[in-house]
C-alpha cells in the first residue's frame, strides 16, 4: 500500500486558524458505516447518536507549554527548545532551532535567567538531550514561559491557552492536544452523563511525531513514534462490562484508539496496564476495543488518515474528505469533527 494512496485535494483556507466559540458549535460529519450514509450537523448533536448503557472514552492528557524561546549564553542568538519527552525530573528530550549552533555543551537562557538550559547530548532523529538549572517549581516557570506548541499549519497566535486544552485535561505530558476533545464543554459532557452513558478516561501523551509526515513510498515501511500511555483496572473493568451487556464502545480521537487497541487483544478484552506504544492503525487491520469514532480530519497521506481508512475503508475515508471539502468543513486540530458509526 503506498502512502500516496491517502492523498487528497485540500484548499488552504480550509485549515481552521482559530477555534469555534462555543467549543461545541463546530460542525459535525456524521457517517454510518451500516448504509455508508452522511448527514451534515453540529457537535452538539452528538447526543443524538449516543445511547443509555454506552461507553465515551476521553483521554484526560493535559499539554504543556512546552515553546520555549530564549537566547543562546555568551553570544545572545535567538533560541527555540520545544520539550518532546521528560527522561528524568530536570532532564527532556527536546528539538532545538538552530540546531547547528546547540551542541552539547551549550547554554541557553530563558526569562532573563529564570531558567536555563543545558545541552547535554545528541538524540535520535535530531534531537537533544536537555538538562534544566532553576530555582522554585520547574511547572510554574514553564507555565509562565512557555508558550503552547501550536501545529505547523497554525499560523495564529493562540490568545488562549485555555483553547489548546481540553476541558477534562488532567494529567500533564503532551507536547499536542487529542484534539477530538476540544468540541466537548461541561455542559455537553454533564448531558451525555444523565442519559446514562459512562464517561471513562484513559491517558496517551501526544508527541509532536502526530504531526510527522510519511516519507516512506510503501506505507509499512514508516515507523511510528513512541507515546506513553496508562488504562487503569477500574477503566479497562467498566470498558469490558459495558461492552459485554451490548453498550458500545465510542472513542473520542484517534489517542483513545490507539491507546486501547495496544491493551487489547484479539479476545476483545481491555487490560489494563502502562507503558509506551508504537502501534501503527493501517486498513487491513482488525481493530479489538473500538465500535465507533469521533475524531477531527486529519493531514493528507498521515498515519491519522489511514487510522480512519482502517476504520471505515480507504475509498469510503477519501470519499467522505471530499464531501467535507465540497461542504466546507474546517480541517485539522481546530477545525470541525467526523462521528464514524
Amino acid at each position: 500500500m503506498k502512502t500516496s494512496d491517502f492523498d487528497y485535494e485540500l484548499p488552504e483556507e480550509l485549515i481552521a486558524q482559530t477555534p469555534v466559540e462555543p467549543r461545541d458549535h463546530s460542525r459535525m460529519l456524521v457517517y454510518d458505516r451500516a448504509d455508508r450514509s452522511m448527514k451534515h450537523l453540529h457537535f452538539y448533536d452528538l447526543p443524538t447518536f449516543l445511547r443509555k448503557g454506552d461507553a465515551l472514552v476521553i483521554n484526560e492528557t493535559k499539554v504543556i507549554p512546552a515553546r520555549l524561546l530564549g537566547e543562546k549564553e555568551e553570544t545572545h542568538v535567538p533560541v527555540e527548545i520545544l520539550l518532546l519527552k521528560r527522561l528524568e525530573k530536570d532532564v527532556w528530550e527536546a528539538l532545538v532551532r538552530p540546531g547547528r549552533r546547540l551542541a552539547p555543551g551549550t547554554f541557553c537562557s530563558f526569562g532573563n535567567g529564570l531558567l536555563r538550559a543545558e545541552i547535554v547530548d545528541r538524540a535520535p532523529e535530531g534531537a537533544r538531550k536537555v538538562r534544566f538549572y532553576y530555582e522554585g517549581v520547574f511547572e510554574e516557570l514553564l507555565d509562565r514561559l512557555g508558550q503552547m506548541p501550536l501545529p505547523p499549519y497554525i499560523h495564529e497566535k493562540l490568545a488562549d491557552k485555555g483553547r489548546y486544552q481540553t476541558v477534562y485535561a488532567k494529567q500533564e505530558g503532551s507536547a499536542a492536544a487529542p484534539t477530538a476533545g476540544l468540541h466537548f464543554t461541561p455542559e455537553l459532557l454533564e448531558k451525555i452523563r444523565s442519559m446514562g452513558v459512562e464517561i471513562i478516561p484513559i491517558l496517551l501523551h501526544v508527541g509532536l511525531g502526530t504531526f510527522r509526515p510519511v516519507k516512506e513510498e510503501d506505507v509499512s515501511d514508516h515507523q511510528m513514534h513512541v507515546e506513553h500511555y496508562e488504562v487503569t483496572p477500574e477503566a479497562a473493568a467498566r470498558i469490558n462490562a459495558i461492552r459485554q451487556a451490548g453498550g458500545r464502545c465510542i472513542c473520542v480521537g484517534t489517542t483513545s484508539v490507539r491507546t486501547l487497541e495496544t491493551v487489547t487483544g484479539e479476545d476483545c478484552i481491555v487490560k489494563a496496564g502502562s507503558g509506551d506504544t508504537n502501534i501503527f492503525i493501517m486498513p487491513g487491520y482488525q481493530y479489538h476495543a473500538v465500535d465507533a469514532l469521533i475524531t477531527n480530519f486529519h493531514l493528507p497521506q498521515s498515519t491519522l488518515l489511514m487510522l480512519v481508512s482502517a476504520l471505515m475503508g480507504r475509498e469510503e475515508a477519501l470519499r467522505v474528505y471530499r464531501e467535507a471539502v465540497e461542504q466546507r468543513y474546517r480541517f485539522f486540530s481546530f477545525g470541525d469533527c467526523m462521528l464514524i458509526l
